[in-house]
């Protein structure tokens, strides 16, 4: 099978595209670097362009008229700058994905896995979510993945497209044979933290000890980038099964029990040679208790399920960071 994966030198998009590989199919990479390292494209058929560029876009399809499937990872993510840049936001993560489906449909290609995110749900006090669950975007990031999803649940409903899009929280770990990983040195979140406050050590701040979860601290669902990998692949491989009453579907993949940032902070430091203290400090403005997913359509459907353990995640990433100069230089 061969497949075109928008935004495949990213962090999720390569290790997507590692994962097929691995699998016997062949990747098309199409991204434009912005975020993404040529370096993971190695090897791997790669047009570097922009989603919503017809040139580009045509260029692919005449080279290779047999894709069959394309994964959309191509994407603006971070929260922080989505707040102080929503129409930059909008413009790369919902109008270009506008032109990248038409083009889609004029090419007769009417198989594509979306990478959304679980983010799009409305928090509510059992800290867990399925596909069933009220919807209520808390960012603007959060907001361009759910306005995509509408737009693609109502462009399906016209055309020939079927789409699966697949909701998750926050991947960790990498590659694990270190073909790919996190591509940013200093990552924002609490991962990123907590190796930051290990490597200069300091205490690691818990913002907020006061919710009602099982210790205090917010909850997460930390879901190791290989397992998401193989939830594409899977997803890939069964996608003719999955549209039996429309031409829209979606797809929790979570661990199902979530981690609090306590436990993470835990199981960090039984990776690491010196553990990392904590100081427990206020919530932040904005700051929720967090969410988990609940994955029963996943094992039903994809018969997939999330193997890896956090402390898997988190060794697999500092080993990545260990290697991350090399590779990228």
């Amino acid at each position: 099978m061969k497949v075109l994966i928008a935004g495949g030198a990213g962090f999720i998009g390569s290790t997507v595209a590692s994962c097929l590989i691995d699998a016997g199919h062949q990747p098309v990479i199409l991204d434009n670097l912005v975020t993404g390292r040529r370096e993971f494209c190695e090897g791997r058929p790669f047009y570097e362009g922009d989603i919503a560029d017809p040139a580009i876009l045509d260029r692919i399809f005449d080279e290779h008229p047999d894709i069959e499937s394309v994964v959309h990872c191509a994407a603006l993510i971070v929260v922080p700058d989505s707040v102080a840049h929503p129409i930059h936001y909008y413009r790369e993560n919902v109008a270009k994905t506008l032109e990248l489906v038409d083009h889609l449909i004029a090419k007769g290609v009417t198989r594509l896995v979306f990478s959304s995110s679980a983010s799009i749900y409305e928090p509510n006090d059992e800290f867990s979510v399925d596909e069933s669950s009220a919807l209520a975007a808390q960012s603007p990031y959060a907001r361009t993945k759910l306005v995509v999803e509408q737009m693609l649940t109502d462009v399906t409903a016209a055309t020939p497209l079927r789409v699966l899009s697949l909701r998750y929280f926050n991947p960790i770990g990498s590659d694990p044979k270190m073909r790919t990983g996190l591509q940013v040195p200093a990552p924002s979140h609490a991962l990123g933290k907590l190796i930051e406050a290990h490597r200069e050590g300091v205490p690691f701040n818990i913002t907020g000890v006061d919710y009602p979860t099982r210790d205090g601290s917010g909850i997460r669902d930390y879901v190791h980038v290989w397992d998401l990998a193989g939830a594409h692949l899977r997803a890939l491989e069964v996608f003719d099964s999955l549209f039996a009453e429309s031409n829209y579907s979606v797809i929790n993949l979570g661990t199902g029990t979530g981690t609090t940032v306590r436990e993470f902070v835990d199981a960090f430091n039984e990776v690491v040679d010196e553990p990392v203290a904590v100081a427990e400090a206020p919530r932040r403005p904005g700051d929720q208790a967090g969410a988990y997913t609940r994955s029963t359509r996943a094992a039903d459907l994809l018969d997939w399920r999330a193997e890896h353990t956090v402390v898997e995640g988190i060794r697999d990433t500092l080993t990545w960071f260990s290697q991350r100069d090399k590779i990228l230089g």
